[in-house]
């Protein structure tokens, strides 16, 4: 079953973060993920904003995706983009309905 990385960030550091976004790409790809939403436009329809810029990934499966996420390949990256951002990220499984 599919898994999502689903992030909202907000870029306190657009210099490192740009660092960290032109890194990141290629080793999602690696690791067989790919982007579903990366920072586009928002349109709230209902309750408050909360979003800043919006991020899904989507993996194969949670393992892969945790893999990627708790992997030391990832580890470095992780800390930039913990150094040049506030972030709230989830780690959801799919619905296989």
């Amino acid at each position: 079953m599919a898994a999502y990385l689903i992030a909202n960030i907000t870029v306190n550091d657009p210099a490192r973060f740009g660092q960290y976004r032109e890194a990141v790409a290629p080793m999602i790809a690696a690791h067989g993920g790919r982007y579903v939403v990366r920072g586009g436009a928002i349109d709230i329809v209902e309750g408050e904003p909360g979003f800043d810029r919006l991020i899904i990934l989507e993996f194969s499966d949670m393992a892969t995706l945790r893999g990627f996420y708790d992997g030391a390949e990832y580890a470095p990256l992780l800390a930039l983009r913990e150094s040049c951002t506030a972030s709230h990220v989830a780690l959801v499984e799919g619905y296989a309905g």
